[in-house]
């Protein structure tokens, strides 16, 4: 998706499923080789590619999609491989992790500073500045060589919003490299 020059690809959408009737955990351990790890089930699957997790109230939450058709598809597939219906599944979306380049450097060291949107502090451990965007509502990890991830959008096009907006902010506050 193309917004304001700036290309947002989604890299995952997590999506938890609710089934008319709760999945039972055991069931899931004994029949399709699920883990259990502390209150949860992990379920890798390959086709189609996901990671399932049945938590404590039956929910399947899918990880490791990037379009709900997707995480749909593998919920299906482990209620089918449990020979449950799939019929009534309701759709619950969670926060997405998403990814852009501004194709220019940032001075990441600059950004050490409060914008009106937001608060930005450089990490030196991870070597990037990281913007808590309070006008979108998510969290920016900028890189030197412009690379940024989102993390805790609520949909891609608040990602592609907040690309563009805090690309025209460093234009103006020459956070750009020349």
């Amino acid at each position: 998706m193309a917004a304001g020059g700036v290309d947002v690809r989604v890299e995952n959408q997590i999506v938890r499923f609710v089934s008319n009737q709760a999945i039972d955990q055991e069931l899931v351990v004994a029949q399709v080789g699920g883990q259990r790890n502390g209150d949860v089930v992990i379920k890798a699957l390959d086709k189609p590619r996901a990671t399932l997790i049945i938590d404590s109230e039956g929910r399947i939450v899918v990880h490791g999609t990037h379009r709900v058709d997707a995480a749909r598809a593998a919920a299906k597939e482990l209620l089918l491989r449990l020979g449950l219906d799939d019929s009534g599944l309701q759709t619950e979306l969670g926060p997405v992790i998403a990814s852009f380049n501004f194709e220019r450097e940032v001075n990441v060291e600059s950004l050490n500073v409060d914008f009106s949107a937001g608060q930005s502090e450089y990490d030196e451990r991870l070597g990037c500045a990281k913007i808590n965007d309070s006008r979108h509502n998510l969290k920016l990890y900028i890189w030197p060589n412009g690379k940024c991830i989102a993390t805790e959008a609520r949909h891609p096009n608040m990602v592609a919003m907040s690309a563009v907006y805090w690309k025209g902010q460093f234009e103006e506050n020459n956070h750009f490299v020349a």
